[in-house]
């Protein structure tokens, strides 16, 4: 560690918060989270040399980059203009670098606050799993002024093996919503016609070494199959609502601009069923199982 690198601040220390802390304290990077019930358990990230600080505001008064990684659109609103939120006690010259999946039009809405603050803001979602996080590998898609994103390539390639510059503000967190709803929408006709080869009898296997060989073939399904194969469900480590609530920012973002959003519609419903019929908290994987007993019932 040098005197000269960034002070960061972590907001978000869940499934890939906390792996987004560990990447940057093996980097080196002094780094403090903010205390939160939602955290995962900081024991090892305080081992490494991890502070805490109890309120956003204070943290935001003592840190160069802030980094605020938590569910969505309501969350960084909340995190940044509530009482004792970050806006409070935000420092001029301070970046804020939101890696969540957000809403475009709320993000702009942000981006002009913080910098009436005084502050610069990057939106910089991220792509992969906790593993990766954890690893330090995630892919990060940015939007924001090119100077400012310039600035804090150092510290986003301390946790990210792949970044690529999307353009103005708000660029990134639309292309991310694109990118999932491509993956998503992927996801569910995967699960649907696995649901229906298990239902006929089909081998696990042949059906994904047909899809696989074919125009089946992919990252979805490399990410799906062990769960068809033999219901291991570690490389999809993705909730049914957070793929609900990806899904409905992207029906947004396509309602806003007037574009054609039928399909996209459809995914959404399925994962909504899914959800309500109690799997709102399992990995999109078991879509699978909801679609087959669907199946099973309406035959």
């Amino acid at each position: 560690m040098t005197t000269q690198q960034p002070k960061i601040g972590l907001i978000g220390a869940g499934l890939m918060g906390s792996g987004i802390a560990a990447s940057l304290l093996r980097n080196g990077f002094p780094l403090t989270i903010l205390e939160h019930a939602g955290n995962q358990p900081l024991d090892a990230l305080l081992q490494a040399g991890a502070e805490t600080c109890a309120r956003a505001s204070d943290l935001a008064a003592q840190v160069d980059i802030l980094i605020l990684c938590v569910t969505g659109t309501p969350q960084v609103e909340a995190v940044l203009f509530q009482e004792g939120g970050v806006l409070e006690g935000l420092r001029p010259g301070t970046t804020i670098i939101d890696c969540s999946t957000a809403i475009p039009s709320s993000t702009i809405k942000i981006a002009e606050a913080v910098q009436k603050a005084g502050g610069r803001f990057l939106d910089a979602p991220m792509t992969r799993t906790p593993k990766e996080a954890a690893e330090g590998r995630l892919n990060l898609i940015v939007g924001g002024d090119r100077q400012v994103f310039e600035a804090c390539l150092p510290v986003l390639q301390g946790y990210a093996e792949n970044i690529a510059y999307a353009g103005k503000t708000g660029s990134g967190h639309q292309m991310k919503l694109l990118h999932n709803y491509v993956s998503l929408g992927f996801s569910a006709v995967l699960a649907e016609a696995a649901a229906c080869a298990r239902e006929t009898g089909t081998d696990p296997t042949v059906f994904c070494d047909i899809l696989a060989a074919g125009g089946g073939g992919g990252v979805v399904l490399n990410r799906l199959r062990p769960y068809i194969e033999s219901g291991d469900v570690s490389g999809f480590r993705f909730s049914m609502s957070n793929a609900l609530k990806d899904m409905g920012y992207y029906c947004t973002m396509a309602q806003e601009q007037g574009t054609q959003g039928s399909v996209a519609l459809a995914i959404k419903q399925l994962f909504a069923e899914a959800a309500h019929a109690g799997h709102d908290q399992a990995p999109v994987p078991e879509l699978i199982d909801h679609l087959a007993g669907t199946q099973k019932h309406e035959a």
